[in-house]
């Protein structure tokens, strides 16, 4: 399993500046992440691996990384993907996929073939931004323009929402 050293090893290598905090007492899952940093769930990020099943039947694993604020819905990714279904995946499924402990996972070291989805409503800013390292007792602490510099993965819209004038919703009408 990935764990804060090795998160902190990749960054030194990459010349990333960045903390690795020590936390007051152990988390079980990233939602814990603002209350056991004192920051804004907003600035909190949590990585959700979900089970795909595309159109055709075969079944895709991918991670989506959001602030703890807004979990991404599964019915959303599903349309943006075109899915016939997603779910969260179960506990196995997310160590093997990303190896990184279920609910702690980091948005950085994970497996290249593992596709990934960033909420577009991370800026790009000097604020600070928390992530779980894989570990119970530390975070990842990094400016906001850091993490996304070094983040990989396609930046999505995932609010959900249409404008009134769009070509589905135009199509509904008629």
């Amino acid at each position: 399993m990935k764990d804060a050293l090795a998160l902190h090893r990749w960054l030194l290598a990459h010349q990333v500046h960045h903390e690795i905090v020590r936390l007051p007492r152990p988390m079980t899952c990233a939602e814990e992440l603002p209350e056991t940093v004192f920051a804004a769930a907003g600035r909190c990020l949590m990585v959700t691996v979900l089970d795909v099943t595309t159109r055709v039947g075969s079944e895709v694993v991918i991670a989506v990384t959001t602030p703890v604020s807004s979990p991404p819905r599964p019915g959303i990714v599903g349309g943006l993907l075109g899915a016939r279904q997603v779910r969260p995946a179960p506990a196995h499924v997310v160590n093997a996929a990303t190896d990184y402990a279920d609910g702690l996972v980091c948005p950085l070291l994970l497996p290249a073939a593992l596709p990934m989805f960033i909420d577009d409503r991370l800026h790009a800013d000097d604020e600070l931004l928390y992530t779980p390292t894989g570990e119970r007792h530390t975070a990842l602490a990094m400016r906001a323009l850091d993490l996304l510099a070094v983040l990989p993965g396609k930046m999505v819209d995932l609010r959900g929402t249409r404008p009134r004038g769009s070509r589905a919703a135009v199509a509904r009408r008629h």
